[in-house]
């Protein structure tokens, strides 16, 4: 929904041809847990739970 309200917006202030506006965050955690599997459930679990308000928000973990 973002997106699409950006997007009218900058056409609405002359910047036409944007196709895609992403706007977000990220949040970068470093865990003590060494099995990637249990570190990545840890992480879906800390931003279920705190980190992202999943009403209005999606999430992505990684492990880098």
């Amino acid at each position: 929904m973002k997106a699409r309200v950006f997007g009218h917006a900058l056409e609405g202030i002359g910047f036409g041809g944007v196709r895609d506006v992403r706007a977000g965050k990220v949040i970068e955690l470093d865990l003590l847990e060494t099995d990637p599997a249990r570190a990545k459930q840890a992480a879906e679990d800390m931003a279920r739970k705190l980190l992202a308000n999943t009403v209005i928000e999606s999430f992505r973990v990684e492990i880098i």
